[in-house]
């Protein structure tokens, strides 16, 4: 398990965050794959349109910084990108939920704490 860990680049807690900040990307992904319809529905009331164009830009997105993040590949370049994909995202839950910010209501909280997160990735 060790060697597991010490490929992964795995030596300060700033690289915990990394790996966390990539790998929590992951079951976002998975649901746009199983829900593109919901999805594209959810990108258009938020006001991101074409919304199939902002899809298949989400999966692009989220399947290269995950990499990047979770591999130590690009890092910098991988968070910052990640941390803007999120930003649009807490952008797009704040603007659908009519201003709410508490995550379990739909807010913008959510997104907002990882995109903060994958900053501070790509400060160090």
């Amino acid at each position: 398990m060790q060697s597991f860990l010490t490929s992964l680049g795995l030596e300060s807690g700033i690289d915990y965050l990394r790996v966390l900040c990539g790998a929590f990307l992951l079951p976002h992904l998975i649901v746009k794959f199983q829900s593109q319809e919901f999805v594209k529905g959810y990108m258009a009331e938020a006001g991101l349109k074409p919304p199939i164009v902002w899809l298949y830009s989400a999966f692009a997105i989220e399947i290269f910084t995950s990499i990047g993040l979770v591999f130590d590949i690009y890092t910098r370049y991988a968070a910052i990108l990640a941390g803007t994909f999120l930003l649009v995202a807490s952008f797009a839950s704040w603007r659908v939920s009519k201003g709410k910010w508490m995550w379990n209501f739909g807010g913008a909280e959510y997104p907002l704490f990882w995109a903060i997160c994958c900053f501070v990735v790509a400060a160090s």
